[in-house]
């Protein structure tokens, strides 16, 4: 029970110091130029968050960061050749199985 209430004092904590400034990614419109011109932060999410998505259910729960890092350059190159493209797009133009 003590676990419990510790982890939900720390999602608490970690919740109300949230920047003010939060915004909504909505990755279904963002364009390859919107992900480029984004900022690290918006980039390493993004990332990240393909990353999980094509993996789907049945993978492990591992990031190799070798094929990370590769995925991430043959996005980023993808990106950059063709700005006006959605990154669902170019995700499944780069990574899709």
């Amino acid at each position: 029970m003590k676990i419990t209430a510790s982890i939900m004092l720390a999602a608490a904590l970690a919740l109300s110091s949230a920047p003010a400034s939060a915004t909504v990614l909505d990755l279904s419109t963002m364009t390859c130029k919107q992900f480029v011109d984004g900022g690290d932060d918006t980039i390493k999410m993004v990332l990240v968050w393909m990353d999980g998505w094509y993996k789907g259910d049945s993978d492990e729960a591992i990031i190799d960061t070798d094929v990370f890092t590769e995925n991430a350059r043959k996005f980023g190159t993808y990106c950059g050749k063709n700005p006006t493209i959605s990154i669902v797009n170019a995700a499944e133009a780069v990574l899709g199985k």
